[in-house]
């Protein structure tokens, strides 16, 4: 009796074709760019709550300067960190403030040139902090933080423009710097 013998059947196709190739490698490459604008958008919003939580934590520190001193500090001019074109340029932009009130003066996450910057002016007083052109200065969510006097609207001391280009905390007395 002779053995039965087996023929191995190979496929017609190995691997993938040319155009399957493209294919999968096009949507890869179209899902890669949808999740780098969803992470580019996501970072633009962090760096935005980190300058809104800035300024609201040197105006914590200004009142409490003001509680110890019964005076703000005074600064003639405008006074801001680094990418400052409108002012003083220190880090130290709230004198006295650094270090005994808080332990460091923050600066923009993103300082650009003439951009993005915080800036102080004040007197014995009154203050305004601003964050100077934040990225989304439009967000619904900080809308009561944002400067009535940099907002395009024809009051310079009501929020009440279509534009936007700073947000702030101030005193009364300083909403129309």
């Amino acid at each position: 009796m002779s053995e039965p013998q087996y023929k191995i059947i190979a496929p017609k196709h190995r691997g993938f074709t040319v155009i399957e190739l493209l294919v999968v490698i096009a949507v890869i490459g179209i899902l890669s760019s949808i999740v780098l604008v969803s992470l580019n958008s996501s970072r633009a919003k962090a760096r935005d709550a980190r300058r809104a939580s800035d300024i609201k934590q040197v105006q914590l520190a200004l009142e409490l300067f003001f509680d110890n001193n019964n005076s703000y500090p005074v600064a003639s001019a405008w006074f801001g960190g680094q990418g400052n074109c409108w002012g003083t340029i220190t880090n130290n932009y709230v004198p006295g403030l650094s270090p005994g009130y808080v332990s460091a003066l923050p600066l923009d996450p993103r300082p650009t040139n003439c951009g993005s910057v915080y800036l102080y002016a004040g007197n014995a007083t009154n203050y305004k902090i601003i964050a100077h052109v934040p990225e989304n200065c439009e967000n619904p969510a900080m809308r009561s933080i944002k400067d009535p006097a940099r907002d395009g609207g024809p009051n310079g001391g009501i929020v009440d423009g279509n534009s936007c280009w700073a947000w702030a905390f101030y005193t009364p007395g300083a909403a129309t710097w």
